[in-house]
């Protein structure tokens, strides 16, 4: 009888013969890949080939396997177990699918804003505070300066933010109209 914790990283090790590679891949695996090839459609599982029974009496509570394959392996110095082992690839796609990016500056979860998100922060503030929301301007190719002022006043905006000098990080707060005189 053998017993395993789960949710755990296991490894087995031994001497050359003591069984190893029968114990981990051709019955736990074995059993681990039938079992998932049982869980698919009778469609898909026409595609694989036929998974036999391991040799065993009885396998409870086995959990999804992952068998890295026995090889050599020629090594740079970038080398990971994750590269060597083929498994980094599948890792960054679950990180980057079902992880969550942490600011290392405030310690919160970053996330998409978006126009709900917004508002709501807006919204959160105290009263009768002035609320300046500034973005990037790009002037369309074929019009002039004045012309694209006049559009935004018309869409009704009132004030712009201009930075003088691309280096500076600080600019003037300038009325629309006094830009247009």
């Amino acid at each position: 009888t053998v017993s395993f914790p789960r949710n755990k990283f296991i490894v087995v090790t031994g001497v050359s013969g003591s069984g190893k590679s029968s114990l981990t891949i051709d019955t736990l695996f074995a059993e681990g890949q039938r079992r998932y090839a049982e869980s698919l459609s009778a469609y898909a599982r026409q595609f694989m080939a036929r998974m036999v029974k391991p040799d065993v009496d009885y396998i409870k509570g086995l959990c999804p396997a992952i068998a890295i394959e026995q090889k050599v392996i020629t090594r740079t110095p970038r080398s990971t177990v994750g590269s060597m082992t083929e498994i980094y690839d599948y890792l960054r796609l679950l990180f980057a699918r079902a992880g969550k990016t942490i600011s290392p500056v405030s310690g919160r979860e970053v996330k998409k804003d978006d126009v709900a998100d917004v508002l709501n922060a807006i919204k959160a503030l105290q009263k009768n505070l002035k609320v300046f929301i500034v973005v990037k301007f790009k002037q369309h190719a074929k019009r002039d300066t004045n012309e694209e002022l006049n559009i935004l006043m018309q869409k009704g905006f009132s004030r712009m933010y201009l930075i003088e000098d691309r280096k500076e990080k600080a600019g003037d707060m300038k009325r629309i109209e006094e830009l247009l005189e």
